[in-house]
């Protein structure tokens, strides 16, 4: 098999994760490659020898399987490298959290062996496409988690007009507004009291960030709705944010918000459930009196 590793390169102390990884996959005959500036990382910074692993550059590679090791963050980045090229992600968590990389590095080896029995499964995830009309993004326009449209330059709120397949919805008076895969309902989109939502529900989540109102709150649509967005801001102008991956755009620009025509493949290891993951690292149902 031939694998692609993207990683953390701000993970300095985590190079025997990475040495595991590798002796790993040797020790099964693995073609494996690096991104360039992981592997810059690994040798210069970790003093690692690996100038006989392959290289390639953001999205220039192919492979039967992409291996993320780092947080979330990295997952995501890896993610969008991948983009439509329909390969599958395992994540393997050397960060905090780790809902998206959620194998262990004591089950680094484990799993290894688990892909090459093929026991293991494949989750399908939504991404969405922001489309910014009379403006070019200078960004990727995907995310695997959320699209935020947030205030910049000013301490004042942000009006967002919002519409669903042409009706108008609401119009936000808020510091911003957060529209969540189901993937990223657990990210960003919780942190502003967003709902959790179960992976493959179909659905997409809009929370506004401090909204100016009571009656206003987080609302769940069809993920094959489109969603069109006109910002007002008193500096002229706001901050679009994909994933982490930010940028300035006026105001006046019309934003449309859908599904992408390709999804994200997840590897997930058999015993490794959504549930549990919530009951465990989000304390999900705990009860700090026992």
């Amino acid at each position: 098999m031939k694998f692609a590793i993207f990683g953390n390169t701000y993970q300095a102390k985590k190079s025997e994760q990475i040495e595991k990884l590798l002796s790993s996959l040797q020790k099964r005959h693995a073609e494996i490659i690096i991104s360039q500036d992981f592997h810059d990382f690994l040798a210069k910074n970790q003093g690692l020898d690996i100038n006989n692993i392959g290289t390639f550059s953001e999205n220039h590679f192919d492979a039967d399987m992409v291996l993320s090791i780092g947080g979330d963050g990295t997952f995501l980045k890896a993610a969008s490298n991948v983009g439509e090229k329909n390969i599958p992600i395992l994540g393997i968590n050397t960060g905090r959290l780790g809902f998206l990389a959620d194998v262990l590095p004591e089950e680094i080896d484990d799993t290894i062996e688990d892909i090459y029995n093929n026991n293991y499964r494949i989750e399908d995830r939504s991404v969405l496409e922001l489309t910014c009309h009379e403006h070019l993004l200078e960004g990727y326009p995907y995310g695997l988690n959320e699209i935020a449209i947030l205030k910049r330059d000013s301490s004042s709120m942000i009006t967002i007009h919002a519409a669903i397949n042409g009706a108008p919805l609401t119009t936000y008076q808020a510091d911003g507004l957060v529209i969540s895969t189901p993937t990223g309902s657990t990210a960003y989109s919780l942190s502003i009291g967003g709902p959790i939502i179960v992976p493959h529900s179909k659905t997409i989540a809009i929370t506004p960030v401090a909204p100016h109102s009571l009656n206003i709150r987080p609302i769940v649509i069809n993920d094959d709705w489109e969603i069109t967005l006109d910002v007002e801001s008193r500096s002229h102008n706001f901050l679009i944010a994909i994933d982490g991956r930010s940028e300035t755009c006026r105001e006046g620009v019309r934003l449309t918000i859908r599904k992408a025509k390709y999804n994200i493949k997840v590897v997930k290891r058999p015993n490794h459930i959504f549930f549990h993951t919530l009951r465990n690292k989000m304390m999900w149902g705990a009860d700090g009196r026992e």
